[in-house]
């Protein structure tokens, strides 16, 4: 699979995009609803690159984030991880549950309340890139249930290295930001497909 992903042109990298920039306007709309305020959604950057330098665009392997990971199935199957840095998880977190979001302290031993608004956002950016992915493409996909884990970015990596049994070995990886007044708040959603599945997507979007 690292061949498809290295030798991705411009034009594919932009269907690429477009794909994102439609799934990032359909998440901000559910984020919206679910907080009964405005939020927009940006895609600064897609890119593809090897899972093991994600870390590193994370802050560094020993920089402490919060991962939200899911499986992917259907036409295409795989693997999804959303992650963010603990002080823009937090931030997030105060838009969405206001003054009932975790301190810092608290990150580690968050309530149902905070985890369960962590793991739906998980749940709206999957469905909605998905969704977008879907509708480019005509293929069916669908994702699991998410689960959510603290700790470093090398650890978290690691810990979707053994799920996907080096399956696939590079991300498609989506800057995300969130803007909500005068707060940005950056986070990376990462899909990584299975061996023989970016050929599938390249081909179901006609740019392979």
């Amino acid at each position: 699979m690292g061949t498809y992903f290295e030798n991705l042109d411009d034009m594919q990298l932009d269907a690429l995009k477009e794909i994102g920039n439609i799934g990032a306007g359909n998440a901000a709309t559910a984020l919206s609803r679910m907080v009964g305020k405005r939020v927009s959604m940006a895609v600064p950057l897609v890119r593809i690159l090897p899972l093991k330098e994600v870390p590193d665009w994370l802050g560094g392997p020993e920089k402490e984030v919060l991962g939200v990971y899911l499986t992917m199935s259907g036409a295409v199957t795989g693997h999804i991880l959303f992650v963010m840095t603990i002080d823009n998880a937090l931030k997030l977190m105060k838009i969405l549950l206001g003054n009932m979001a975790p301190e810092k302290e608290q990150i580690l031993e968050m309530d149902e309340i905070a985890s369960s608004a962590m793991n739906e956002i998980g749940n709206i950016l999957s469905s909605s890139y998905l969704s977008a992915l879907a509708d480019f493409t005509g293929l069916r996909l669908s994702h699991s249930v998410p689960a959510m884990a603290v700790d470093m970015a090398g650890a978290i990596v690691d810990l979707v290295l053994i799920e996907i049994a080096r399956r696939g070995d590079h991300a498609l990886l989506i800057e995300t930001e969130f803007v909500e007044e005068e707060n940005r708040i950056q986070g990376f959603f990462m899909l990584i497909p299975d061996s023989t599945s970016l050929e599938v997507i390249l081909q179901a979007i006609g740019v392979n």
